[in-house]
């Protein structure tokens, strides 16, 4: 049972940065797809980032390209979502999720209890 734990999440000002974690127990993360999706307070959850586990290729939603990147540590087990020039929009409960499926395109079966991070001065 793939087991996802998510931490690094908190309050920031506009304009910094927070790096959020997702842990992984049970399956090695290479092995993974792993999304980190995002859902604010009245709005439908969305897609942030992806890794496919096919080839390592990382996607990222246009409202967080050049300011958000996703990473990976295979020692670790876990997978990183570096986030800056934070936004009051970007507020929201961030989740990881994973799939074994080896590209982003399908559902994910296994997600995390998510973080919350608040972008507020």
């Amino acid at each position: 049972q793939v087991q996802l734990v998510e931490s690094g999440g908190g309050l920031v000002q506009p304009g910094g940065s927070l790096r959020l974690s997702c842990a992984a127990s049970g399956f090695t993360l290479d092995y993974l797809t792993i999304g980190w999706f995002r859902q604010a307070p009245g709005k439908e959850r969305e897609g942030v980032s992806c890794i496919s586990s096919s080839d390592g290729s990382i996607y990222y939603a246009d409202f967080v390209k050049g300011r958000f990147t996703l990473s990976r540590d295979s020692a670790k087990n876990t997978v990183y979502l570096q986030m800056g020039s934070l936004k009051p929009e970007d507020t929201a409960v961030y989740y990881c999720a994973a799939t074994r499926h080896s590209t982003c395109e399908y559902e994910f079966d296994y997600w995390g209890q998510g973080t919350q991070v608040t972008v507020s001065s």
